[in-house]
Parts: C-alpha cells; structure tokens; sequence
C-alpha cells in the first residue's frame, strides 16, 4: 500500500495514536502501538498483522520500502507527533498493529513426551518486569507464557519497550484461573509445575534435575505467590540466599531459573 501525506491532523486515520499516555482505547480496540524504529521494524517483520505506520518527514525515507501491502504509510510533519501522541518518546516513527487471537494451551503445548518449558505469572503488574520476564523467555526457548488477569498489559508500550519487540514472537495464554490451568498442565500434559516462594522448608533450586515438561511459575513483585496457586504446584523452590537479603526482583528470579533449567542446545 502506497504512503499517504496526512494534511489535517483531525483526519481519523489518525485516531489510533491520540494521547497514548491518557487512554487505553488500543487495548479495548484490540490495537496496540509500537514506538520507534527497532520496535517498529520488527513488528513488521513478526506475524502479527500491522494496520498502519506513521512516520514523520524525516523518516519517509528509511521506511519508504519496508510496508507490506496490507499496511498503510502514513506521513505528517514532524512536529506534529509529540502534539499528536501527548509525549515526546515516540523518535519519529510509531506503527499500530493488531492484538494477536486468543492463544489457548492446545495452540502451545507439544504432544508428550517431547520436552515444554513454559512461564506462568499470575499476577506479575510492573510492565518492566513483565517485559524483561518476556525477553528472558525467548532467550532461553519457553515455548509460552501464561498470564493470569492482574498481569500487566503485555503490549503495553513500556513491556514492548523492556521486552525488545520479543512480546510480538512469544505465545501468550491469558487465564483467570491460573490454578485450574497448572491442574490441567499436569493432569492433561503431564507438566510439573513449580513455584518460586520464600520458605524455609521449600525446595533449593537446583537440588533437584528439572523435568522434560516443567511450568515455572513466578509470583508478583510485593505479594508473591496466591496461597491457591501456590498449593496448585507440585513444588515449591526458593533460591537460597543470606538472611539479611530478603528477596530477588522477580526478573531475576526468572533469569535465574530459566538458565538453570534450560534444555541445552545442540
């Protein structure tokens, strides 16, 4: 699709990029925006579908070639983003893409017994930690991560930011009963799940070998684990430290687990 220059900034094909710090209307619209070239370069070459590209007159140039047919270019004077947009990040270039479908275990879940490492936050809400629990999933081969219903927004612009475009490759379950889903995990899939608490009489990570088909499960920054998903796992690991340092940031704690328990490459 060919580039358009935007002559009023009322014209509603720029709807979508309003005031993106004061609404969510992206997310109700099933939308998300992307800021910048790295995120916005790799959003188009992801699977995900990608309505539109606003640039402005300076950046015509390094995306002239880069839409597919089914995206639109949009081109308006530079100085018109930041009023546009309500802040001043944006570095010239956004893209609005579509919200992928709803991913279901069926869609993620290998048959058994080949190997399956998935991550599971029921209720993980700093989008910088949920961006980096993002990128460390892809890095080290999780084939999903599952969200329970107070996680932050996994296209929210901040966890694309942390998560380095890797939200746009990852299959993401959503899930209001994360409890339910680790049962079905085990009695459906043959999937041991663990959960990462501090307790005295918990399992030291790294006792113990992890299992073909493992789900680590990682609870919020303040609260930790919820007591029913907590009795949900089939163990329950903490990482021994002094007792003068009383927790990990959870991205931590998942870098820490993710590298221990990988597969290892061949």
């Amino acid at each position: 699709m060919a580039w358009s220059t935007v002559a009023e900034f009322d014209d509603p094909r720029l709807d979508p990029y309003r005031r993106l710090k004061r609404t969510n209307d992206s997310a109700r619209s099933g939308r998300f925006i992307a800021e910048g070239d790295k995120l916005v370069r790799r959003l188009l070459e992801s699977r995900l579908r990608v309505e539109s590209v606003l640039v402005g007159g300076a950046y015509l140039k390094s995306f002239h070639d880069s839409l597919p047919p089914s995206t639109s270019g949009l081109v308006v004077d530079d100085a018109w983003i930041e009023r546009l947009v309500g802040f001043n990040f944006h570095r010239g270039v956004l893209a609005c893409g579509v919200r992928p479908r709803a991913t279901t275990l069926d869609d993620v879940v290998p048959p058994a017994p080949d190997a399956l490492r998935l991550v599971v936050c029921p209720n993980v809400q700093d989008p910088e930690n949920l961006g980096a629990i993002i990128r460390l999933a892809k890095a080290f081969d999780v084939q999903a991560l599952v969200l329970g219903p107070h996680c932050a927004d996994p296209f929210s612009r901040r966890v694309q930011r942390v998560s380095m475009a890797h939200v746009y490759r990852l299959p993401i379950v959503t899930t209001d009963d994360v409890a339910g889903l680790l049962a079905t995990l085990r009695d459906r899939w043959g999937t041991e799940s663990w959960g990462t608490v501090l307790a005295a009489d918990a399992d030291v990570f790294g006792h113990r070998p992890a299992p073909q088909r493992l789900a680590l499960v990682f609870g919020s920054e303040g609260h930790g684990l919820p007591p029913d998903v907590v009795a949900a796992c089939d163990r329950r690991v903490t990482i021994p430290m002094p007792p003068d340092v009383d927790s990990l940031n959870v991205a931590a704690t998942a870098a820490i687990l993710l590298y221990g328990t990988r597969t290892p490459r061949t």
